[in-house]
């Protein structure tokens, strides 16, 4: 258990980052030069890709992962447009830009890449990672592979946290404030 007092800075260090300069939202025009950069300088990239509408302990749980898996984490997020091509009209619940702060403020992440397209290729194309990570519940033949193989890199799959979506998330939140029906 945390308890309140002076370890507070410390315990906010853990787990957010301050401004800094490199860490940083990356356009797509700078993310070849900023993948050549890294592995000039030997660098092990890994990217992971997502939309990450409401971020939540499953994500942290992934986030954690894939940077165990290299040196610098880049993660693509799904733009608006994107999230609401695939998720409806509703979504996303969070601004793409909100989301990227979010990211950034997590200790594993390091970039944020934001795409329209409905799949990472294009993002997965400039960066060529060394590791592209997936949950358990794309698999290792997730659409992303061919790409990521192709460049020489490899998959790392890992293991979804049960009850730990942003859909499980959001069906909670809506049952509990649908009024129950009366039977009378």
């Amino acid at each position: 258990m945390v308890v309140a007092g002076d370890d507070d800075e410390d315990i906010a260090d853990e787990i957010l980052r301050g401004d800094e300069e490199e860490h940083k939202v990356i356009s797509r025009a700078g993310l070849a030069e900023l993948a050549s950069r890294l592995r000039a300088r030997g660098k092990r990239i890994v990217t992971l890709n997502g939309s990450f509408d409401v971020l939540h302990a499953g994500h942290l749980h992934i986030l954690k992962e894939a940077r165990r898996q290299g040196d610098v984490l880049i993660v693509g997020i799904n733009g608006d447009t994107s999230v609401r091509q695939q998720k409806g009209p509703d979504r996303p619940f969070i601004s793409q830009d909100e989301r990227a702060a979010m990211l950034l403020a997590v200790r594993h992440v390091d970039y944020v890449h934001i795409f329209d397209e409905p799949t990472p290729i294009a993002f997965l194309e400039q960066i060529r990672p060394d590791v592209h990570v997936n949950g358990s519940e794309y698999g290792p033949d997730c659409i992303e592979a061919p790409t990521v193989r192709a460049h020489g890199g490899r998959v790392h799959i890992v293991e979804r946290l049960t009850g730990l979506s942003t859909s499980d998330l959001v069906d909670k939140i809506r049952r509990s404030t649908t009024p129950a029906k009366n039977s009378g």
